[in-house]
């Protein structure tokens, strides 16, 4: 080969090599990686990390029943007179609320009353016997000391005036026991005015439901109506083993219900059960609401949420913002200058529906909220406003360098 045609292909060689590196440095600063694949920032959506309250609630569903509840039955058996109450009338402690008929109690009470009167009577009689016998046995003991009666008069006398004591203290036995009959048949009597009374005298107690009607045949313990104190009502939830332990006595909890739509009412923890059920893992708690109103009502549906923790002047976060990287929960972290996004592992605190609170570290700034599922450390973003923004801007380049010029006005 001659000399000319080795120089003219080393000089292509040259040229080949020059034209390939400035085809990779170009392809290296325009943004293609090494797999061939360009390069593109990520449009994400940001958000501001926050310094505010933020608080540690649970939503919970229950029902409302009453603070007390009870059934009102007769004592005795007997007709139905009278049912003075109707539901939803109030109750005052100690008022008659039902008349069975008496007649026949009545009755009892009357033939109770007479044979008292008859053993008074005998008694009575026992006693003027007895002041006989007792007269006539000390005369007769002055006539024995006399040597004027003799020994056998004496005894006669003696046990005469013995067997008249007795005589009286079965009559007053007998006077006790017609007594007692007495006050048992005007017991019975008086079970024929059904009343009710409470220890309680605080709350508002109303007829819950009535069970029969004026002129049924009853017999004792049939029940007649329902009385519930409403002045104070209970709501029962119940809550799993995760929130078990962060419910305390005491603590305050805000209900709702659909029956008086933006109304909320406060109420107290009062009773937290010692166990959960086997059955559903859960645990029931009692929410004490004051209820002066009557507003609330047994059986309603409500919802509670208690507060657990709170904390002020804490770094929070929107929950939506927190993503995993290598096993560690974290954020991507905006750097504005760069239009980069890097990612920050956190320790998480209490959490608040949509915000999240940052224990450590500290941050500042804005975190990716929408599309940090495709960035690594370091990727490059554009926030979604901003790309708005900049195609708004350049869409108007072309019309103010168009290079068409400029029409005169239209002359009217």
């Amino acid at each position: 080969m001659s000399r000319k045609k080795l120089i003219l292909i080393s000089v292509v060689i040259i040229i080949a090599v020059l034209a390939g590196w400035r085809t990779y440095k170009k392809a290296s600063t325009s943004g293609v990686n090494s797999t061939g694949r360009q390069s593109v920032p990520v449009a994400v959506e940001t958000a501001p990390v926050q310094t505010r309250s933020i608080r540690n609630t649970g939503a919970f569903t229950g029902t409302l029943v009453a603070r007390s509840r009870f059934i009102v039955a007769p004592k005795i058996a007997g007709r139905l007179e009278k049912l003075l109450l109707n539901i939803g009338d109030p109750v005052e402690e100690g008022q008659v609320v039902a008349l069975l008929d008496d007649a026949e109690y009545q009755q009892q009470a009357d033939q109770a009353q007479a044979e008292l009167d008859v053993a008074k009577a005998t008694l009575e009689e026992s006693r003027i016997t007895l002041e006989i016998a007792e007269r006539e046995f000390e005369r007769t003991v002055a006539l024995r000391q006399k040597k004027i009666a003799s020994e056998s008069e004496l005894d006669s006398a003696k046990a005469q005036y013995n067997n008249q004591e007795a005589k009286v203290k079965v009559a007053i036995a007998q006077v006790a026991q017609k007594n007692a009959a007495l006050k048992a048949a005007q017991i019975r009597l008086s079970y024929a005015r059904i009343s009710v009374s409470w220890e309680d005298r605080n709350g508002f107690r109303v007829a819950g439901e009535r069970f029969v009607d004026e002129g049924a045949m009853l017999a004792p313990n049939t029940p007649i109506l329902s009385i519930l104190d409403i002045g104070s009502i209970t709501a029962v939830i119940h809550v799993i083993e995760r929130d078990y332990s962060l419910i305390k006595k005491g603590k305050t909890a805000t209900l709702t219900t659909d029956a008086f739509p933006g109304k909320h009412f406060t109420g107290e923890i009062v009773r937290i059960a010692p166990f959960l059920k086997e059955t559903s893992r859960q645990a029931r708690v009692e929410i004490e609401i004051p209820n002066p109103d009557g507003l609330l009502k047994p059986g309603m549906f409500i919802r509670a949420e208690i507060e657990f923790a709170k904390h002020e002047n804490a770094t929070v976060v929107p929950l939506s913002a927190l993503t995993r990287r290598g096993g560690l929960q974290g954020v991507f972290i905006v750097e504005p200058q760069k239009k980069k996004a890097h990612f920050v592992p956190v320790t998480i605190g209490i959490t608040d529906r949509d915000m999240a609170e940052v224990l450590d570290p500290s941050l500042s700034g804005e975190v990716v909220t929408l599309g940090h599922h495709l960035l690594e450390d370091g990727s490059a973003i554009v926030v979604a406003g901003k790309i708005k923004d900049e195609a708004g801007a350049s869409s108007e380049i072309p019309e103010k360098n168009s290079g068409k010029p400029d029409l005169p006005a239209k002359q009217e």
